[in-house]
Formats: C-alpha cells, sequence, structure tokens
C-alpha cells in the first residue's frame, strides 16, 4: 500500500497509533524480564534528559559516515528545518511530507542492519555522551524496585538498545514499520512525540496495571508536557525555559546536570540546532532513498 492509499488520521489518531505501536514493542522488550509487583514506574525522556545532545542526530551522523546518504542532502534539508522552526510557519503539505519521509532512509534495509549498526554508532558516539545525575535518577527506581523505561522519539531499535546498556527495563521509541524483517520505509501512526508519548504511557501502564499517580516522568522539554501531567511524580532535567517555569509554578522537582549559567545556554542551543537537524536528518535520507530508488 502506497502512502497515497493509506487512509488519512488525524494528529490524534496518529498519536494514538503510534503510542499503542510503542507501547506493543515495549511490552516485547519487558518479556523476559524478571515480573515486578510494583504498580509504579518511571518513564525518561531521552535527547538532554538521559543523553547530551539529540539521539537521532547521533545516529545520523554514524549513519553518514558509513555513506548511507551525501553531506550535501543533510545540510540542504538542516537549512529547511531551520527555516520554519525560525519562521514559525508549515505548510501542511512540508509536515505531511516531513512525517511519511522520516524514516525512509532505512527503506529496503533490514530490522538486524540497523539494530547491529546502532550498537556500533552507540558505543561510538553516545555512551560518552549519558548524563551521570540522570543515570543516577534512574538506577534509584530500579533499586526501589520500580520497572524503568525510555519514552523517546528516536526509533524504537534505538532507543532499546539505549535502555539494554543502561540495564532498564525497556524503551518505547517511535515505530517504523516493517515486513518479514525489512524495512518499508513508512511509520506506524507518527514520530513518538508529544501527545504520542502520553498515549504510549498510557497504553503500557494499562497493559501492566501501573498506577499513573505512583509513577514518575522525567523530561527537559515543555514538549513532554503531556507525558509530565499524567504521572504523580513529574521532573524536569536539564528544562528548557518554558518547562522550568512551568514546573516551579507547579512545585515539581527539578534538577540540571549541567555546569553553569554559559553551559546551560550552550546547551539550550545545541538542543535547538540538534532538533532542526534531526527533522533535516529525516527529509535528507528521505531525499536519499528517492534518489537511489530513481536515479
Amino acid at each position: 500500500m502506497t502512502p497515497s492509499e493509506r487512509p488519512r488520521l488525524n494528529l490524534t489518531q496518529r498519536s494514538r497509533l503510534a503510542g499503542e505501536a510503542a507501547a506493543a514493542s515495549a511490552e516485547v522488550e519487558t518479556a523476559l524480564s524478571t515480573p515486578h509487583d510494583s504498580v509504579a514506574a518511571a518513564f525518561f525522556d531521552v535527547d538532554n534528559t538521559v543523553m547530551q545532545g539529540a539521539s537521532i542526530f547521533h545516529l545520523a551522523r554514524g549513519l553518514h559516515r558509513r555513506e548511507f546518504f551525501t553531506t550535501r542532502e543533510i545540510l540542504s534539508a538542516a537549512w529547511k528545518q531551520a527555516y520554519f522552526r525560525i519562521v514559525g510557519v508549515e505548510d501542511p503539505e512540508h509536515v505531511a511530507e516531513a512525517r511519511h519521509s522520516a524514516l525512509s532512509f532505512i527503506a529496503g534495509h533490514t530490522t538486524t542492519e540497523l539494530e547491529e549498526l546502532g550498537e556500533e554508532i552507540f558505543d561510538e558516539a553516545m555512551a560518552h555522551r549519558i548524563w551521570p545525575g540522570t543515570r543516577a535518577m534512574a538506577q534509584i527506581h530500579l533499586d526501589a524496585g520500580e520497572r524503568v523505561w525510555l519514552v523517546t522519539a528516536a526509533p524504537i531499535e534505538i532507543a532499546s538498545i539505549i535502555a539494554r546498556r543502561l540495564g532498564l527495563t525497556g524503551a518505547m521509541g517511535t515505530v517504523a514499520e516493517h515486513v518479514d524483517g525489512v524495512y518499508t520505509g513508512q511509520l506506524v501512526g507518527d514520530l513518538l512525540h508529544g501527545p504520542a508519548k502520553a498515549e504510549a504511557v498510557k497504553a503500557l501502564a494499562a497493559r501492566e496495571g501501573l498506577d499513573l499517580s505512583a509513577c514518575s516522568a522525567y523530561s527537559d522539554s515543555y514538549n513532554d508536557l503531556p507525558m509530565l501531567s499524567l504521572v504523580g511524580d513529574p521532573c524536569a532535567i536539564n528544562p528548557d525555559a518554558r518547562l522550568r517555569a512551568h514546573a516551579r509554578a507547579q512545585g515539581w522537582r527539578v534538577r540540571d546536570y549541567r555546569t553553569g549559567r554559559k553551559a546551560a545556554r550552550a546547551g539550550l542551543t545545541a538542543a535547538a540546532v540538534a532538533g532542526a537537524v534531526s527533522g533535516a536528518v529525516a527529509a535528507g535520507l528521505g531525499v536519499r532513498e528517492h534518489h537511489r530508488r530513481t536515479g
């Protein structure tokens, strides 16, 4: 079925589908884990919360080094994404195109291939960027007998690698459609972002018998307010300005593991740039796949 033949879903439907797909994937990840009786759990965003920078950016850079796409393609796409973010006006067709091409660069590749490359890229670009403070927070939950999941817009394959390497329970991430172990280049629903994260947490909580009022959630971004607001114990980690203000107003915990005001400002700038490039990666890689097929 081509993208034009697929049923058109609104944002709420795409978010719900993405969340349910992410929760189902997390269920697979935890199937072999030791059962827990606790109704409490913790949910951690990844980018700039668990890890410095954007995980999909580190992934894209690793794939670029392996010649999945060219420098010209990613720079062109990065400029387009940065322009739309700065101007604040996004054409609906552009948004739809970006969404459908979000993981199209892996079309034709196997799930095994991406997982193997993901392991390599984690070692070379991600492992040393884990925030020790956030890792310690996750360990506190684990030591208390609670399960800990990552919740991220990054591909589920990469999210699962990060969770496994950190000794966490599992991960929920963006799910790319695949048939017989080969990626089609389409997403299941949408990117696991904003409201979709909340849908994933609700779906997982229902399946695992969790009491969300007893759960905790951690993020750096105001965009994750839907997820943070679901739980009884939200915490802002390395927060952006809007989330910091909201957290203080609500009396939420705030933790900042960045060092110094200058470093904090640099971290916010880097996050904004990484966000633009992350979206650009999807578009740029989609262009790469299109040229590869038609060239």
